[in-house]
Protein backbone atom coordinates (compact mmCIF):
# COMPACT_ATOMS: atom_id res chain seq x y z
CA UNK A 1 0.00 0.00 0.00
CA UNK A 2 0.98 3.62 -0.98
CA UNK A 3 1.18 5.10 2.50
CA UNK A 4 3.92 8.42 2.43
CA UNK A 5 4.32 10.03 5.89
CA UNK A 6 5.71 13.75 6.64
CA UNK A 7 6.91 13.80 10.07
CA UNK A 8 7.55 17.62 9.65
CA UNK A 9 3.93 19.05 9.11
CA UNK A 10 2.52 18.54 12.28
CA UNK A 11 -0.60 16.27 11.49
CA UNK A 12 -0.55 13.34 13.61
CA UNK A 13 0.73 10.00 11.95
CA UNK A 14 -2.47 8.30 11.80
CA UNK A 15 -4.50 10.75 10.84
CA UNK A 16 -1.69 11.18 8.17
CA UNK A 17 -2.49 7.17 7.35
CA UNK A 18 -6.38 7.94 7.80
CA UNK A 19 -6.05 10.32 4.99
CA UNK A 20 -4.14 8.22 2.92
CA UNK A 21 -6.02 5.37 3.02
CA UNK A 22 -9.41 7.24 2.14
CA UNK A 23 -7.77 9.31 -0.59
CA UNK A 24 -6.36 5.84 -1.73
CA UNK A 25 -10.32 4.21 -1.50
CA UNK A 26 -11.83 7.58 -3.33
CA UNK A 27 -9.50 7.35 -5.84
CA UNK A 28 -10.64 3.69 -6.71
CA UNK A 29 -6.40 2.30 -5.87
CA UNK A 30 -7.99 0.60 -3.32
CA UNK A 31 -11.72 -1.11 -4.28
CA UNK A 32 -14.26 -2.68 -2.42
CA UNK A 33 -13.48 -6.20 -0.55
CA UNK A 34 -9.62 -6.18 -1.23
CA UNK A 35 -6.99 -6.55 1.65
CA UNK A 36 -5.06 -4.05 3.71
CA UNK A 37 -1.49 -5.10 4.72
CA UNK A 38 -1.59 -6.41 8.37
CA UNK A 39 -1.22 -3.96 10.77
CA UNK A 40 2.29 -5.17 11.70
CA UNK A 41 3.35 -5.69 8.08
CA UNK A 42 2.12 -2.06 7.36
CA UNK A 43 4.04 -0.78 10.77
CA UNK A 44 7.28 -1.52 9.17
CA UNK A 45 6.77 -0.41 5.36
CA UNK A 46 6.14 2.83 6.91
CA UNK A 47 8.51 2.65 9.82
CA UNK A 48 6.18 3.43 12.78
CA UNK A 49 4.65 1.78 15.74
CA UNK A 50 2.33 -1.10 15.05
CA UNK A 51 -0.21 0.69 17.51
CA UNK A 52 -0.16 3.86 15.48
CA UNK A 53 -1.35 1.89 12.43
CA UNK A 54 -3.88 -0.06 15.03
CA UNK A 55 -5.40 3.09 15.76
CA UNK A 56 -5.91 4.57 12.22
CA UNK A 57 -7.47 0.89 11.29
CA UNK A 58 -10.33 1.33 14.24
CA UNK A 59 -11.09 4.55 13.33
CA UNK A 60 -11.18 3.80 9.58
CA UNK A 61 -13.27 0.75 10.66
CA UNK A 62 -15.50 2.95 13.18
CA UNK A 63 -16.53 5.65 10.42
CA UNK A 64 -17.22 2.24 7.76
CA UNK A 65 -14.32 2.91 5.42
CA UNK A 66 -12.99 -0.45 6.72
CA UNK A 67 -14.49 -4.37 8.09
CA UNK A 68 -12.52 -6.74 9.54
CA UNK A 69 -13.26 -10.45 9.42
CA UNK A 70 -11.38 -12.48 12.42
CA UNK A 71 -8.67 -14.34 11.65
CA UNK A 72 -8.51 -12.88 7.91
CA UNK A 73 -7.58 -9.52 8.42
CA UNK A 74 -8.78 -5.86 7.36
CA UNK A 75 -10.63 -5.35 4.06
CA UNK A 76 -12.35 -1.90 2.10
CA UNK A 77 -15.94 -1.31 2.81
CA UNK A 78 -18.53 -1.10 0.34
CA UNK A 79 -20.01 1.48 2.58
CA UNK A 80 -17.12 3.98 2.25
CA UNK A 81 -18.25 7.11 0.64
CA UNK A 82 -16.75 9.76 -1.35
CA UNK A 83 -14.23 12.31 0.46
CA UNK A 84 -16.53 15.25 0.49
CA UNK A 85 -15.11 18.66 -0.54
CA UNK A 86 -14.86 18.92 2.72
CA UNK A 87 -12.47 16.38 3.36
CA UNK A 88 -10.67 17.20 0.03
CA UNK A 89 -9.79 20.77 1.58
CA UNK A 90 -8.49 19.71 4.67
CA UNK A 91 -6.27 17.08 3.15
CA UNK A 92 -4.99 19.29 0.55
CA UNK A 93 -4.66 21.97 3.31
CA UNK A 94 -2.48 19.58 5.15
CA UNK A 95 -0.05 18.66 2.46
CA UNK A 96 0.38 21.98 1.30
CA UNK A 97 1.41 23.03 4.96
CA UNK A 98 4.03 20.50 5.00
CA UNK A 99 5.01 21.18 1.40
CA UNK A 100 5.84 25.15 2.68
CA UNK A 101 7.09 23.85 5.55
CA UNK A 102 9.38 22.08 3.78
CA UNK A 103 9.98 24.70 1.42
CA UNK A 104 10.97 27.00 4.35
CA UNK A 105 13.77 24.75 6.01
CA UNK A 106 15.17 24.44 2.27
CA UNK A 107 15.05 28.67 1.90
CA UNK A 108 13.15 28.25 -0.85
CA UNK A 109 10.63 31.32 -1.15
CA UNK A 110 6.93 30.60 -1.87
CA UNK A 111 7.71 32.36 -5.58
CA UNK A 112 10.15 29.97 -6.21
CA UNK A 113 7.13 27.23 -4.79
CA UNK A 114 4.52 28.93 -7.09
CA UNK A 115 6.80 29.10 -10.09
CA UNK A 116 7.59 25.58 -9.62
CA UNK A 117 3.89 23.75 -9.24
CA UNK A 118 2.67 25.67 -12.17
CA UNK A 119 5.73 24.72 -13.87
CA UNK A 120 4.99 20.90 -12.81
CA UNK A 121 1.29 20.87 -13.85
CA UNK A 122 2.24 22.05 -17.25
CA UNK A 123 0.61 25.70 -16.46
CA UNK A 124 3.78 28.33 -17.01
Amino acid sequence: MDIHLNQNDGVPVYLQIINQVKHLISSSRLVIDQELPAIRVLAEQILVNPNTVARAYRELEISGWLYKKRGAGTFVSGNASPLSEFEKSRIIDEKITGLLTEARQMDISVTKLIKRLQKLSGKN
